[in-house]
């Protein structure tokens, strides 16, 4: 009976040892849901699953700062690793809620892209806000310029923006004749601002769906609801090559952006999230990811591992930067609060 005691006890000590080990060894990952975390899924978390043991646990959120600056406030971090745009980058530093990331252990900074490397939050890829319609509403041809975007008269149909002033009002600007390089200049400006909603209001009424989700736009053109919709170029990538969507991107004005992994502070597992954050960022894994989503990897010598033919259908390849412009982080951390209530009190108006 000791015997059996002792191989009971050594059972029970066996199980309890692999049930702490299987909790350390849970990870979440929030991102932004659809075609993107696919693509994250693809590259990133199978493969460090099968080659850590790592149980990857998903979250999705819509940006909204408030339920995450709340976990690290109260201290109930459910977050490892959050996938954040710039704007977020600079406000969990600068308010303290973000961890600081350590580059000497990914390679330093300059193994990265220009902007790539924030100080509390690592990019992994570059995206493009671009618009796309629907070519079957346009058989004689379609829109090609961010200005047809506003231009109702010549291209009628419904339109779907996204419910954020953030590159809504860069968009309105260019499509008001600013150059792409000049456009923070003005919307630095009170006039500019004005000038901005002052376009946006010839297309007001035009605008059927304000959407808050990146799986929202392919589906809104494959409904029908919508002739064109701004998107991130992404999505509506997938929405052709996977669903068969006769969908065409106009990347005419683009506004560049990053999406980059960051850490909440006081996260029970700092370790395990910075030996994925790492796995991520070495350069064989990170070229992964372009083959499932027609985002650019951040590390130069991941771009040079991407293959020709899917170079083509990235934001940065050359025929699609002419006029591109970079999103600024620094401006929309800045103005976001007071854009973004301008912006909501427009909508209600």
């Amino acid at each position: 009976m000791m015997r059996l005691n002792g191989m009971l006890l050594s059972s029970v000590m066996t199980l309890a040892i692999a049930g702490a080990a299987f909790a350390e060894d849970t990870l979440t990952v929030t991102s932004w849901g659809g075609a993107y975390t696919k693509s994250q899924e693809e590259a990133f978390f199978k493969p460090f699953a099968k080659e850590t043991g790592t149980k990857i646990l998903q979250d999705e959120w819509d940006g909204s700062t408030a339920k995450l600056k709340g976990m690290v406030e109260t201290g109930q971090v459910t977050w490892d690793v959050v996938d954040v745009e710039p704007s977020h980058a600079l406000q969990g530093c600068d308010e303290g809620w973000l961890e600081p990331i350590d580059y000497s252990k990914l390679g330093g900074k300059d193994a990265f892209i220009d902007g790539a490397a924030m100080d509390c939050a690592v990019a992994t890829i570059v995206f493009g806000t671009i618009y796309a319609y629907d070519a079957a509403k346009f058989p004689n041809g379609g829109p090609t310029t961010m200005a047809d975007l506003f231009d109702t008269a010549k291209f009628p149909g419904p339109r779907a923006l996204r419910k954020s002033p953030k590159t809504t009002l860069e968009f309105a600007l260019i499509a008001d004749g600013v150059k792409p390089a000049e456009v923070y200049d003005v919307l630095g400006t009170p006039e500019g601002v004005d000038r901005a909603f002052k376009k946006l209001d010839t297309i007001k009424k035009d605008v059927k769906v304000w959407w808050t989700a990146g799986a929202q736009p392919p589906q809104l053109l494959a409904d029908g609801e919508v002739v064109m919709t701004t998107a991130w170029n992404g999505r509506i990538y997938d929405a052709v090559k996977n669903s068969g969507k006769n969908f065409k991107i106009v990347w005419d004005g683009q506004g560049m952006d990053f999406n980059l992994w960051a850490e909440p502070k006081g996260s029970k597992n700092k370790e395990l999230a910075d030996k994925f954050v790492a796995f991520t960022v070495n350069p064989d894994v990170m070229a992964q990811q372009s083959k499932y989503i027609s985002y650019g990897p951040t590390l130069k010598a991941a771009i040079a591992k991407v293959p020709a033919d899917i170079l083509v259908d990235l934001p940065t390849a050359p025929e699609n930067t002419k006029t591109a412009f970079v999103v600024s982080s620094e401006f929309w951390a800045d103005h976001d609060e007071e854009l973004t209530e301008r912006f909501n009190k427009w909508l209600a108006q």
